[in-house]
């Protein structure tokens, strides 16, 4: 027998037990299979909790307030549920509705003052706070006070301030020779003075988001600016507010977000009075809902959903924008 067919018939004959054989071979892809799903099942048990959270306080609730929206709810169909179904009635009511116009202007003026001016002393104290002086610690703890307080207690202590007669507010300007303001039953000042306690309780907010985020900007930046000449205000204006502008661009969307659903504060300082004269879109719906002995829940429901649609569309807007910023 010649090597070449001792060769041929070793090819041809079945691999040792020692060598990886076919069936091997055959099981390396289901063994991954196998992996894979266990994998698979792994990340899903891990998701779960996240998921039933998710649909049970989020997915549900908007569920259940749009079909409030849709419906008109009474007491008792609310208790039996057979509510009929009305379509856009309640949305047609809620913008012929003259409170409408004041509670929509109101909202975005106590908005967009109340983020200007949080953000516009946030942003300064971080600024302040960032120049490490030994009692900076300290102060930044002492100006987070108003965001660590119950809201109540904040509301509350800001309606015994500005009490015309006994307020302590009042009682300043009359040192000053001023004459007292009827702060929170005059129609003209009424909306002022929750806007004036919203942007307190909101400073130490912006505060903390933006002294972290000047906290990432290198500091060998602001050495070779002051070695070039440039003053404190144009290494703000070339450094620090520019490398600034994705922590910015967050805070205001949180805060824009936090003020549009602000109620409580409104509520306890002025219940949206008096009259209308501080009335929002998150009091009216609170007043259309539970304000009355006979509830209105699907025109209630309506203007939270307004609500929702304003929160959505800044919410898309921002992801527009970052969008623009990453390309």
């Amino acid at each position: 027998m010649t090597l070449a067919r001792v060769d041929r018939r070793s090819r041809r004959s079945p691999a040792s037990p020692g060598a990886p054989g076919l069936d091997d071979r055959k099981g390396v892809p289901a063994l991954r299979r196998r992996q894979s799903r266990r994998n698979l099942l792994t990340a899903l048990a891990f998701v779960a909790p996240l998921v039933a959270y998710l649909a049970a306080f989020y997915v549900y609730p908007l569920y259940r307030n749009l079909d409030l929206s849709l419906r008109d709810y009474t007491v008792r169909s609310f208790v039996a549920g057979d509510a009929p179904f009305t379509g856009w009635d309640n949305f047609r009511t809620v913008l012929d509705d003259p409170t409408f116009g004041p509670a929509m202007r109101h909202t975005m003026i106590f908005t967009f003052v109340s983020i200007v001016f949080q953000y516009a002393a946030g942003l300064a104290l971080a600024v302040f706070f960032n120049r490490h002086f030994r009692l900076a610690p300290t102060l930044r703890a002492l100006f987070l006070i108003p965001w660590l307080l119950p809201l109540i207690v904040s509301a509350s202590t800001w309606s015994w301030m500005l009490n015309s007669e006994s307020g302590v507010v009042n009682y300043a300007l009359h040192l000053g020779g001023i004459a007292p303001v009827d702060w929170l039953t005059s129609p003209s000042w009424a909306l002022t003075s929750v806007i004036i306690a919203n942007i307190w309780i909101g400073i130490p907010f912006n505060l903390v988001i933006l002294y972290s985020g000047l906290q990432n900007i290198p500091g060998e930046l602001y050495e070779a600016a002051s070695l070039d000449g440039a003053s404190a205000w144009q290494q703000f204006r070339r450094i620090t507010f520019p490398l600034l502008r994705p922590v910015s661009a967050i805070t205001l969307l949180l805060g824009l977000v936090y003020t549009l659903k602000v109620f409580d504060l409104i509520w306890i300082m002025t219940k949206g009075g008096p009259g209308d004269s501080s009335s929002t879109l998150a009091t009216w719906s609170y007043q259309l809902g539970f304000g009355t002995l006979l509830p209105k829940f699907g025109p209630g429901a309506t203007v939270g959903n307004i609500l929702i649609l304003i929160a959505l569309v800044f919410g898309l807007l921002y992801i527009r924008v970052q969008r623009r910023q990453e390309a």
